[in-house]
């Protein structure tokens, strides 16, 4: 019966690998597209935040991509350095990182605006560690604090890379690539079995929220 089991267990590791094989290979065989294919003009931000010579949106996009380039890993801890200092990560540190880097400290601003508003996020006591890090909390910075777009997903040419789509409960950032119908990509991180933190699941969501542009 062992000799059994541990055949049936080395034949399920067997083929969860040559799934992960076949999805690798199968993602990079899609073929996307960019905002030129659909003669969509690429928006450019007038403000740079941090001074860097990048603009905004650019700066959040490319912060973003930098982010995910670490491959972290999903677990949801809590940190005393607010932001994660580790390879983990859950889906509001791809947006954290993309916005601190480019100059908009998220644990600094949520905080500020939390403890000015407590009766819009309804919280009595703010934890600035960790505020910042909940979706429930993001979904109401930004609808405060950022400018507001469209929720049409068919609307393609208002969502550009760099912009924030807010999910029931989760978030992610807007990617520069598009798929044959011109719907982008979302960068995300959602659970730790995700093979692509860039993923197109847009039109396929029922349940966004919100899309907001920081800049």
């Amino acid at each position: 019966m062992k000799k059994i089991m541990l055949g049936i267990g080395i034949l399920i590791s067997c083929l969860l690998i040559l799934f992960a094989i076949y999805i690798t290979y199968y993602l990079k065989s899609i073929k996307y597209y960019v905002d030129d294919d659909f003669k969509i003009e690429t928006y450019k931000s007038s403000i740079d935040k941090d001074r860097d010579g990048i603009d905004d949106q650019t700066d959040i996009l490319e912060n973003v991509k930098k982010y995910i380039a670490t491959k972290p890993k999903y677990k949801s801890k809590y940190y005393n350095t607010g932001y994660p200092n580790d390879e983990y990560g859950v889906c509001v540190d791809v947006v954290a990182f993309g916005l601190k880097d480019a100059g908009y400290d998220l644990m600094e601003l949520v905080n500020e605006d939390i403890i000015n508003n407590k009766s819009e996020y309804q919280i009595n006591k703010p934890d600035k560690k960790i505020d910042f890090r909940r979706v429930k909390n993001l979904r109401v910075f930004f609808k405060r604090n950022a400018k507001e777009l469209t929720l049409d997903v068919n609307d393609i040419a208002n969502w550009q890379g760099g912009d924030i789509v807010i999910f029931n409960k989760h978030i992610g950032i807007i990617s520069d690539k598009r798929n044959k119908r011109g719907v982008p990509l979302v960068i995300h991180h959602a659970n730790e079995f995700q093979l692509n933190y860039e993923e197109d699941i847009l039109e396929y969501r029922n349940d966004i929220v919100g899309h907001y542009r920081m800049s």
